[in-house]
């Protein structure tokens, strides 16, 4: 079996039967006998159980077309029923019957047995119960979910993503939270936009849910939209424009988000293929499309398109279980004395959007040679973080004085500093609450952040800065609440039906005020930290795993 194909069908097992090998194929069958004579198992035609997961049940049947990803738990007894899948590191135990078409997010635990709680014996001792989970027909469970023994969930529900679901759930519900409550039913038109100021939290919760219902309804149309059939198939970032690296790697990044795969314009081995071979072998870094530099030293760090590159198809390659084929070598070339020297020389007055840009994909860069194992990748990372840590304003929380004339640079270029060091590698951020200071002074300018004079951009450069800060602060959190209702109630609306969301919201901007792939990616993303410093997060069902990931990419060791 092909080391890289087999990785990839235990993680995403649906596209082992389009694409497997005649010998992979075989690999799979004799898995299958293994676990029928082992135990008893019942498997259905062209089920996938990855060889990763631990299935080692009582009983187990599984129907035609369902699929078990790696690491995933499976003990007890287990029926699922057709078109199930059950994916990476999920737990299922316990009595559990499942009927047709459920999906099972990451990292779920469906708990159907419990411990018994007698005051006179410590619970280790105490026996297991089990009054068994139901799930029905056409049931979407989001990721983090955790439904517990002696709960019904109704045929066509969705258990949003984190749900504690501790009572049974009536068909067609959308729950969320912890504990789960319902938010709508699933049948309801999409939710208008409230005219309340500060709506209530299931009022926030159910606008969420229906958002997000309507942004996956839409996906696939505004993914359509933006491929063209010319010169062999590529994705614009809208209908009419240039085909663009970018555009691939937003349509990737939105089809994982809203539908758990691939653009399905190409197969997922197809999409590696062609972002694997657009890397330069010499520099390391990706141009644009039709760039006559590969080979050669012309392409440069630091200038055009490639920079940015580094972030977007590295995290692209990322989301579909692949990465660049060699190091970056324009960056993994530099010593730390070289590293330092780079920062110096930086224009930090007078461009600093463009400085925090720079080190923004100088630290995503590195994290990518830390991948590979390059020699130099954490002495030259140690460098970086001293002379960030050292250059700080501890009056601003920020890397460049911030001014009238000058706020929106600092801000933005902010946001792109830390996004690629301190949040890629889960650091601290220094002087957390003259930052929030500063950042909510930049939130209050009409200019940028008035009904109708947003754009993906600003929002996107305060949120995540203040999503960040409140990791380790509650500094003004109520103020920076005030705030994310607002925008987010002006950004849920924005949504055009089969075409996503335009990066601009004043009309005035001309092709950057029409939906596009690159404004749908980044207003998905802001409409999730918005709600996450609103604590509704989990009623999207979804959360951005590529640039724009919450977690860290890599928490650097400590002693």
């Amino acid at each position: 079996m092909n080391p890289q194909h087999g990785l990839n069908y235990d993680y995403s097992p649906w596209t082992f039967w389009s694409s497997a090998s005649e010998a992979e194929r075989q690999a799979q069958d004799a898995h299958h006998k293994r676990l029928v004579k082992r135990a008893g198992a019942k498997i259905g035609e062209r089920a996938f159980l990855s060889p990763l997961a631990n299935v080692d049940p009582d009983t187990l049947s599984i129907g035609a077309d369902s699929f078990i990803a790696a690491y995933a738990y499976i003990t007890g007894a287990i029926t699922l029923g057709d078109d199930c899948t059950v994916n990476a590191f999920s737990v299922v135990r316990g009595n559990v019957t499942m009927g047709d078409g459920v999906r099972i997010g990451a990292h779920t635990s469906i708990l159907g047995f419990n411990h018994s709680m007698d005051a006179s014996e410590p619970v280790f001792k105490q026996p297991l119960t089990s009054k068994g989970i139901t799930i029905g027909d056409d049931v979407w469970i989001g990721s983090n979910v955790v439904v517990l023994d002696g709960v019904t969930v109704g045929s066509h529900a969705v258990l949003a993503a984190g749900a504690v679901v501790t009572k049974d759930v009536p068909e067609w519900s959308i729950v969320g939270g912890n504990p789960a409550r319902r938010i709508r039913d699933r049948r309801e038109a999409t939710i208008p936009a409230t005219a309340v100021e500060a709506p209530s939290d299931d009022a926030l919760m159910a606008e969420l849910a229906a958002f997000a219902n309507a942004a996956r309804a839409d996906a696939s149309a505004l993914l359509g939209r933006s491929w063209t059939s010319e010169a062999g198939g590529a994705y614009r970032d809208q209908p009419g424009a240039e085909p663009t690296v970018r555009a691939h790697c937003d349509a990737i990044e939105i089809a994982d988000l809203l539908l758990g795969s691939v653009p399905p314009q190409l197969s997922r081995d197809e999409h590696m293929a062609r972002l694997r071979k657009l890397q330069d072998p010499v520099t390391g870094l990706v141009p644009e499309f039709g760039s006559d530099v590969y080979g050669d030293s012309t392409i440069t760090f630091g200038a055009g398109p490639a920079t940015y590159h580094v972030l977007s198809v590295g995290y692209a390659l990322d989301l579909i279980g692949s990465r660049f084929e060699h190091p970056i070598h324009a960056i993994a070339d530099m010593d730390p004395a070289a590293v330092r020297s780079s920062l110096d020389t930086l224009p930090w007055r007078n461009e600093a959007w463009g400085s925090g840009a720079w080190v923004d994909a100088w630290g995503t860069a590195a994290y990518w040679n830390l991948a590979q194992s390059h020699p130099n990748a954490t002495g030259s990372l140690e460098a970086l973080f001293g002379w960030l840590l050292t250059r700080v304003s501890s009056a601003s929380g920020t890397w460049v004085t911030p001014t009238d004339d000058n706020r929106l640079e600092v801000v933005n270029g902010y946001y792109r500093l830390t996004r690629g060091t301190f949040a890629q590698f889960g650091v601290p951020i220094p002087h957390v609450e003259r930052l929030v200071d500063t950042v909510l002074e930049h939130a209050a300018d009409p200019r940028y952040f008035s009904p109708g004079r947003q754009n993906a951009c600003n929002v996107l450069d305060v949120v995540h800065p203040l999503w960040l800060a409140f990791q380790h602060t509650t500094h003004r959190r109520e103020d920076a609440r005030n705030w994310a209702r607002t925008q987010l109630s002006q950004a849920l609306e924005r949504w055009v039906p089969g075409e996503g969301m335009a990066f601009s919201a004043e009309p005035s901007t001309g092709d950057r005020n029409v939906p596009t792939l690159q404004g749908t990616e980044m207003w998905l993303a802001i409409i999730w930290y918005l709600a996450d410093l609103l604590g509704c997060a989990a009623a999207l069902g979804y959360r951005p795993r590529g640039v724009h990931r919450p977690e860290p990419a890599l928490s650097l060791p400590t002693l």
